[in-house]
């Protein structure tokens, strides 16, 4: 009867006393990555990612679908073919001219202004260690608010009343931070008081703007601008649309990991060689150039950069690098899908301002209630 061979650990096979345990358990090939030596964006990050990958998709095939004007799956998918030359079939008048010149511009700003509120909301309540700092935060979406408002009491052309609401939701922001810089002894602190001061005032001056205006003409279209709408949107405002959003998130997402520095406290990020002022001016500007340019194009469009990234938080992680490009995706995620219900809920159109209140505020009161909530 043949006895199998055991052999005993030596001497030789342990490590010396005092020395650290072994890096890999015994019997495992040295030559692969320990289980425990993932990094922790990689554990918290893949799987998360290609299903919020997959969610714009989805949304976007749907939102093209649903509206006034329903169309199958099978006239979709036919469109779609017919517009990547896989087809050589023709479509329809009415159904190029409800995909591609109505419903197209409007998804496409959707996308972008969703994208840039949620990536805004992200990296301010990263910048102030705060989970209710907001792209409104420091008197953007006043500002923008007011500069729409003033041209259309002075009926100045589309283009120019989008114009002048960037410009001043960028004077906003501008008139905050030298109110802010004040107050040398707590910078982030001023920064906070200051956005609020220039907010209310703004605020303010849009009410008087909307007091001398001509209520049977430029008062409604006043009150229906700030209420937040997508439903004219054209190609020409994706133009003036795309370049601010590109410049301001594009920084945000190549520099995300900052964040994480920075959320360690002013005093450790500058110990670990982060310019911690540099870096606060890039985040406000790069945040305020995306939300200016998304609020002169939408309206005044709230909670959107305050839900979604609690919401992305819930599903990456807190790891900045995970959570900012998640809040790209989920807000513009989020937006489109909320147009899509101001489109079928109703007879009219719902304005998208009413619409993400009704369902932000029942999900940060359920995030706020919730067993174990931490902001």
């Amino acid at each position: 009867m043949e006895t199998s061979r055991v052999r005993t650990k030596t001497p030789q096979d342990l490590p010396p006393e005092g020395a650290a345990p072994f890096p890999f358990p015994l019997g495992a090939d040295p030559s692969l990555p320990a289980p425990d030596a993932l990094p922790l964006g990689k554990q918290t990050f893949l799987r998360p990612l290609l299903l919020w990958g997959a969610l714009p998709l989805g949304a976007l095939l749907l939102s093209f679908a649903v509206g006034r004007y329903p169309i199958s799956p099978g006239q979709l998918l036919h469109a779609l073919e017919t517009a990547l030359n896989a087809s050589d079939a023709s479509v329809p008048s009415a159904l190029d001219t409800v995909l591609f010149r109505i419903r197209l511009p409007r998804i496409l700003a959707a996308l972008l202004v969703g994208a840039s509120l949620g990536a805004s909301g992200a990296a301010l309540q990263g910048l102030f260690r705060n989970p209710l700092a907001s792209p409104g935060l420091l008197g953007a979406v006043a500002g923008s608010g007011f500069g729409a408002a003033l041209g259309i009491c002075l009926s100045l052309p589309f283009p120019a009343i989008q114009a002048l609401a960037f410009l001043w939701g960028l004077g906003a922001v501008l008139l905050a931070c030298a109110l802010g810089a004040r107050m040398r002894h707590n910078p982030l602190l001023g920064l906070v008081l200051a956005g609020v001061m220039t907010g209310s005032l703004f605020t303010a001056a849009t009410s008087l703007v909307k007091y001398v205006a001509d209520p049977s003409d430029k008062l409604p279209a006043i009150t229906f601008w700030l209420m937040g709408s997508l439903s004219s949107v054209a190609p020409r405002d994706l133009l003036f649309l795309l370049p601010p959003v590109v410049l301001g998130i594009a920084p945000l997402v190549l520099v995300r990991w900052r964040l994480n520095v920075l959320s360690l406290g002013e005093e450790e990020a500058r110990a670990l060689g982060l310019n911690v002022r540099g870096f606060r001016w890039l985040v406000i500007l790069c945040t305020t150039l995306a939300t200016a340019a998304a609020i002169s194009v939408c309206g005044m469009i709230g909670w959107v950069g305050l839900v979604v990234p609690h919401l992305c938080r819930m599903a990456v992680g807190s790891d900045f690098k995970a959570l900012l490009p998640a809040s790209v995706l989920g807000g513009g995620v989020f937006l489109l899908l909320v147009d899509d219900l101001a489109r079928i809920l109703a007879a009219v159109e719902i304005p998208l301002g009413i619409l993400t209140a009704l369902v932000g505020v029942p999900f940060f009161l359920w995030l706020a209630t919730r067993k174990g909530a931490a902001f």
